[in-house]
């Protein structure tokens, strides 16, 4: 019978694994909470955007009486989850990369530490083939969703994971202005997923088709359901190369048709036209910058030719030339 323990959360980071698009909104909303966040990320790029998209993102969420917590990041597992109270994994869809993961963060992390999942499609259940007995009822999946106005987070067992937990995790995302969900038992796709997957299957299959363009499927869905971002945008803004791979594995476990994800690998993926993240855009074409550049204003000097002595009446000149330095004073 294990003997693990709720863990104590005074002092304690929140260490998230995967600085991308989902890692970097979690450390947000805990940062927004009051918790120290440590992100960690094999890419210094990455762990530059999400210091940046947190520092930007944060004054929009302060929230009244907490002070906010700070944000560490590293390319160390180890340093990142050294102290943390819970650690959530945010990395690729990629089920040998989160068992290997897991394996690890089993003898990294202290040893009351929660362990979740922000999976959107893989079970914990099947990240677990390394990770000693002992270590399983301290993890499970907690899935975020983007962008960060939509506050629901789903909690989902492991199939061994500690009753304890989940009220305390309810309890603590709650106090994060979060909308906590627990499902009631092990499911591919947790509640919603299991919806929303068939309904981007679906619009890529129209694309695929030729039936309507992802505008069109946008509109409508604007039209039926209101709010500015329909599934296409939607699924721009999570990445089509994490839409792919969700869909990879519905489609391996549950026998799906893979002509939305054949399309998708090959049109867009295959191409580096992965969404908002990539300058090829995705199902849309990427946005050109919209900054402007306020042209140059043309300085005019005066020169006197005092430097002339030989003719210093008949030596002056006017000088012409860019305020910004860009252009040399020319007569």
């Amino acid at each position: 019978m294990s003997t693990w323990t709720l863990p104590t959360t005074t002092g304690r980071p929140v260490a998230i694994l995967g600085a991308g698009v989902l890692g970097r909104r979690i450390g947000l909303m805990c940062i927004a909470g009051g918790h120290d966040v440590h992100i960690r990320d094999p890419s210094t790029d990455q762990l530059s955007a999400a210091d940046s998209y947190i520092t930007t993102t944060l004054p929009t969420l302060t929230q009244p009486g907490i002070t906010p917590g700070t944000l560490h990041t590293s390319t160390s597992i180890s340093s990142a989850v050294s102290n943390a109270w819970l650690v959530i994994e945010a990395i690729p869809e990629v089920l040998p990369l989160k068992i290997s993961t897991f394996a690890e963060l089993a003898n990294l992390a202290p040893k009351d530490c929660i362990l979740a999942s922000n999976s959107s499609s893989y079970k914990s259940s099947a990240m677990l083939d390394d990770v000693p007995a002992s270590d399983r009822p301290r993890i499970l999946n907690t899935h975020f969703f983007m962008p960060p106005a939509l506050r629901v987070v789903e909690l989902m067992t492991c199939g061994v994971t500690q009753a304890e937990i989940f009220p305390f995790l309810h309890a603590e995302l709650t106090k994060l202005k979060m909308s906590p969900v627990v499902v009631k038992k092990e499911s591919t796709g947790f509640l919603f997923n299991r919806i929303w997957a068939a309904i981007k299957r679906e619009c890529l299959t129209v694309i695929a088709d030729g039936v309507g363009a992802p505008e069109d499927i946008d509109g409508v869905w604007a039209q039926m359901f209101g709010g500015s971002d329909g599934p296409c945008k939607l699924m721009d803004q999570v990445g089509l190369d994490t839409v792919a791979h969700i869909e990879e594995h519905y489609v391996s476990e549950r026998g799906f048709s893979p002509r939305a994800l054949e399309f998708v690998k090959k049109e867009y993926v295959d191409q580096g036209k992965l969404g908002k993240k990539s300058e090829a855009g995705g199902l849309y074409p990427s946005t050109p910058s919209t900054a402007t550049t306020t042209p140059s204003q043309t300085l005019y000097i005066l020169d006197l030719g005092l430097t002339t002595l030989s003719a210093p009446m008949t030596s002056g000149r006017v000088l012409a030339g860019s305020t910004d330095g860009k252009s040399p004073l020319t007569p």
